[in-house]
């Protein structure tokens, strides 16, 4: 399955994105020091201390509102038996939810938090502020799936469009193996269903949504791992 249809046209233009690597590293050396952890037998965070620190009517179970608020969240997923509590065997079971991590929209709060740096901050906010209100189609102050869906659909469309305007040097409305360059050059054979020697629209808005569909699975099973 192709794997870059959906990274930056700067990125296809560019050649290989040094950033990813570095980030992969980091994510490497993170799992390792989980596993090092697991190795020598000391657990990821410490149950008892947990349930000692938020058990405040000291009842052995904890309520959604003993949790911290940046736990709140993961409530539903520790709760396994869904009886509104959580017990210490359920808390060990799911400690992988105990590890306080930054959320997507945590970017949001830092460039509030930096609002004040200077100018590009702020334009950046409203920015954020403007493509979500440019999602929210009936006006609601709620961005439903439907929503979310002609979003991604609209960013697939802006970003093949981009891509064409790079690399479709004689506007044809197709990109030849001669025109592509960095990753498109590199998955082109993957990119070209039909084999024509060249790439058109549709087969890349078809390599954009594989990347989707890839990105999701591997979320999905990165969830289903740390259950």
């Amino acid at each position: 399955m192709f794997r870059w249809a959906l990274v930056l046209p700067l990125v296809f233009l560019a050649g290989l994105p040094a950033d990813e690597d570095k980030s992969e590293s980091r994510k490497e050396k993170r799992a390792e020091r989980k596993e090092e952890r697991k190795e020598k037998g000391r657990p990821l965070v410490d149950v008892d201390a947990f349930m000692k620190e938020y058990d405040r009517d000291n009842d052995g179970y904890l309520t959604k509102d003993e949790m911290p608020d940046w736990l709140h969240y993961n409530f539903a997923r520790l709760d396994t038996n869904k009886d509104g509590k959580i017990s210490k065997e359920e808390l060990t079971k799911g400690m992988a939810y105990l590890q306080q991590r930054r959320r997507p929209s945590d970017v949001v709060i830092v460039l509030v938090e930096m609002s004040d740096c200077d100018e590009g901050c702020g334009e950046e906010i409203q920015r954020a502020y403007e493509f979500l209100h440019k999602l929210d189609k009936n006006r609601d102050g709620k961005l439903d799936a439907d929503e979310l869906k002609a979003g991604r659909e609209l960013i697939v469309k802006e970003r093949v469009d981009r891509i064409f305007k790079h690399l479709d040097a004689d506007k044809d409305g197709k990109i030849s193996k001669k025109e592509a360059k960095g990753l498109i050059k590199e998955h082109f054979d993957d990119l070209d269903r039909n084999k024509d020697g060249f790439v058109d629209r549709e087969e890349l808005s078809a390599g954009a949504a594989a990347k989707i569909v890839e990105e999701k699975d591997k979320s999905d099973k990165k969830r289903r791992d740390e259950k």
